[in-house]
């Protein structure tokens, strides 16, 4: 176990790059072995789920190294074999091996996977759209057993709700099977945008992301003929622009795209947040007067879920009371009696978070119980007096690239370290 121990209290200000997209990242490596040639990423986060991903690789004799954020994968000598279910089980994006594997091979069995406990975030979508295009589906004691014995064929989808994980589980089983797939309702989010690029430039036939209609052409075969560079991560770019405004005397953050952020950039021009935004980098200046905000999360382009946690210790800093519904993870509140022992005043009633202003923030004894949890306690760890202890903190790195390097490159007094002694809760 490790445990982040933070000294608040320093104003912070520099520069920052932010990293390539956790959660495109999370679906490209499952997606490299459909493959059938090497294949290499460029901006790769260096974080725990790469690491977990790349041993889930190795037990398929799937080859990967990676180094200075370039991640080379080979597939050329793939089989198939039963997956490490501690790796599968440490992250919730193993599912995407599910489509990978379908595609592929035309059958997969996995370990019911795990990751982040935001409240329910059932399958049944993924496995709707299995069924569709051709695969069986039967579940023994968590584990998931898939197989298309006469193949994949193409198939129109309708997702009942919303999901980005479905959708990019339906674009991995369906880009080599045959015939046409047409999905509807389907999620619009950049890291789908970024998926679909990477298997274009292999040769698959994807349209329509972007929109809610997803048309699909399978193609026999997948050959990388160069590196695919993966978008910024926009959740990494809210949370240090977050961080910035609570506590900076200037910040510049490079590396972002603007486009990906608006939902979230507009909320903090609202609060009174003067951000400076170009093509590819936005300037945060110190921020004295703060004025609060309503915060709903919705499917992109909305305001995304995993930024209304890093938003929050912002948000005591203003001149009333901030609310943030979350219409998608209504649950998502395990870092409210956290941050209230740090003496932030924050209550959380039937899916619905009031953030009131705080004049004082103390360090205390906390612990991550999910990574973007595990953001805000960072940020309200930095603006508190006195030591922080965070535990669990191996859920912070899940998720943000050299987060201690890029903390104390700004100032930050940041340490990770590791604790037998730490329990999980």
């Amino acid at each position: 176990m490790k445990r982040m121990i933070i000294q608040g209290g320093n104003r912070l200000s520099g520069e920052v790059t932010i990293g390539g997209a956790k959660n495109s990242t999370v679906a490209l490596i499952p997606a490299a072995i459909l493959a059938d040639t090497p294949v290499q990423f460029d901006t790769v986060p260096d974080i725990l789920d790469v690491h977990n991903l790349m041993i889930i690789l190795k037990s398929m004799n799937v080859k990967s190294e990676f180094s200075h954020g370039v991640l080379d994968i080979d597939p050329t000598q793939i089989i198939e074999a039963e997956l490490p279910s501690k790796a599968i089980k440490s992250l919730r994006a193993s599912y995407y091996f599910m489509g990978a594997l379908l595609g592929r091979f035309h059958r997969a069995t996995l370990t019911f996977p795990g990751g982040d406990n935001i409240g329910p975030r059932p399958i049944d979508q993924h496995l709707k759209a299995f069924k569709a295009l051709g695969a069986t589906v039967s579940e023994n004691h968590g584990t998931v057993h898939l197989e298309a014995a006469n193949g994949l064929h193409g198939a129109r989808i309708f997702l009942d709700m919303v999901s980005v994980g479905a959708t990019i589980n339906a674009i991995l089983a369906a880009v080599r099977a045959e015939g046409t797939t047409v999905i509807e309702n389907a999620a619009r989010e950049p890291e789908i945008i970024d998926l679909a690029t990477f298997l274009n430039n292999m040769g698959a036939k994807i349209r329509g992301v972007g929109t809610d209609t997803i048309r699909i052409t399978g193609v026999s075969t997948l050959q990388s003929m160069n590196t695919h560079t993966i978008i910024a991560d926009r959740i990494e770019s809210g949370t240090y622009l977050a961080l910035a405004a609570a506590l900076g005397d200037g910040v510049m953050i490079h590396n972002v795209i603007p486009e990906h952020l608006e939902s979230f950039t507009s909320k903090m021009i609202e609060m009174g947040v003067d951000l400076q935004i170009d093509s590819d980098k936005i300037y945060v200046p110190k921020t004295t007067k703060l004025k609060p905000v309503h915060v709903k999360t919705m499917p992109f382009p909305g305001f995304a879920t995993d930024l209304q946690q890093p938003l929050t210790p912002l948000m005591s800093l203003a001149d009333g009371d901030s609310v943030i519904v979350d219409t998608i993870y209504p649950k998502r509140v395990k870092h409210v009696p956290e941050l209230q022992k740090m003496g932030m005043r924050i209550e959380a009633h039937d899916g619905t978070i009031i953030v009131k202003h705080t004049d004082h923030l103390h360090g205390a004894n906390v612990s991550a119980g999910e990574i973007r949890a595990g953001a805000a306690l960072t940020i309200a760890g930095l603006m508190a007096d006195g030591t922080t202890v965070i535990n669990n903190a191996g859920n912070i790195l899940r998720g943000y690239d050299r987060i201690v390097w890029k903390l104390n490159r700004l100032h930050a007094n940041v340490s990770i370290e590791d604790d037998s002694s730490v329990k999980i809760s």
